[in-house]
């Protein structure tokens, strides 16, 4: 089993982990805007959009509705946000990590299933038929994602003998697992598209039902759920780095640097895809799911299982 060679920092070093997640969340929004000002021709200036539309919702008086839920409905809403800061606390930044938790792989997927709850309770603490509508069709993507992405971290797991990720990332000093773990890092992505309600996955938020989920929302409310979106799609490319992509190991820049590089680029492709996929139909998804995707990553594991006894 590969030594995990990272270096607790003291926990104070949790503002500066949420500013780098804060920076990443102002790339991938600039990024977006760009990419949907290029779509609609109207060049460059989609660039400075993202900071008119965060001026424009900080304005923005809250919509109330009756009967909801006020608590469950804040909750919710800022949820997705609260997931991607605890998703980084145990991503290696280099040598550098705020918990080197032993079941870090585990926390993972402790975190990524929170999403499920989430998005529905803002879909439905609003109290209203779209919203809720919206709240079922995050369910029905999440029956399908859920499984393969739980089993799309086993693969790296098993292979590094640890479910710690330090020690992940230090079994790739040789050679990055997405070489050889093709299938469980094409679904690994699937998965953190689809809990940050993104490209394919935005039935969830249909203007067919008024936005979805996002119906009601609205003010500081609606800007911390759309953050928190793009905070989730930075915490899994984050994650992503250490379990695939072989974490700090690169020529020339250090550790810190390279991890900030990788995440950038996946986190791109991330943004990009979001106008590049159609939508996906959570029935027709799920048998996608269920019949492709779940036993494409089981022979992955089982491929990697044998390598790994094979080693031993």
């Amino acid at each position: 089993m590969p030594d995990s060679t990272v270096t607790t920092v003291p926990a104070g070093w949790a503002f500066a982990a949420a500013a780098i997640l804060g920076l990443l969340v102002a790339f991938a929004a600039v990024l977006d805007g760009l990419f949907s000002a290029r779509t609609a021709g109207a060049g460059p200036s989609g660039m400075t959009r993202p900071l008119g539309e965060t001026a424009r919702l900080v304005r923005q008086r809250r919509r109330t509705t009756v009967a909801a839920d006020t608590l469950l409905w804040r909750i919710g809403s800022s949820g997705l946000l609260f997931m991607a800061l605890m998703i980084v606390t145990v991503v290696p930044l280099g040598q550098w990590t705020l918990f080197d938790l032993d079941v870090g792989v585990v926390w993972f997927n402790a975190m990524d299933v929170l999403a499920w709850a989430f998005v529905w309770l803002t879909g439905w603490g609003a109290n209203s038929t779209h919203s809720l509508i919206g709240g079922y069709r995050f369910l029905a993507h999440g029956l399908a994602y859920e499984l393969p992405l739980m089993f799309a971290l086993v693969a790296p797991a098993v292979a590094a003998s640890s479910l710690n990720v330090g020690a992940v990332a230090a079994a790739q000093a040789d050679l990055w697992f997405v070489v050889w773990m093709p299938a469980a890092f094409l679904v690994y992505c699937t998965g953190v598209v689809a809990i940050a309600v993104w490209g394919p996955f935005t039935p969830a938020l249909g203007s067919d039902i008024a936005g979805g989920v996002t119906t009601e929302l609205s003010g500081v409310d609606r800007l911390v759920f759309q953050g928190g979106r793009y905070a989730l799609l930075a915490a899994g490319a984050a994650f992503a780095v250490p379990m695939f992509l072989g974490g700090g190991n690169g020529p020339l820049l250090p550790g810190w640097a390279w991890v900030l590089v990788k995440t950038g680029a996946l986190l791109a492709v991330f943004v990009r895809l979001r106008r590049r996929l159609p939508a996906l139909r959570p029935d027709l998804f799920m048998e996608v799911g269920w019949v492709v995707l779940l036993p494409a990553v089981l022979v992955q594991d089982l491929l990697v299982a044998v390598v790994a006894v094979w080693r031993t």
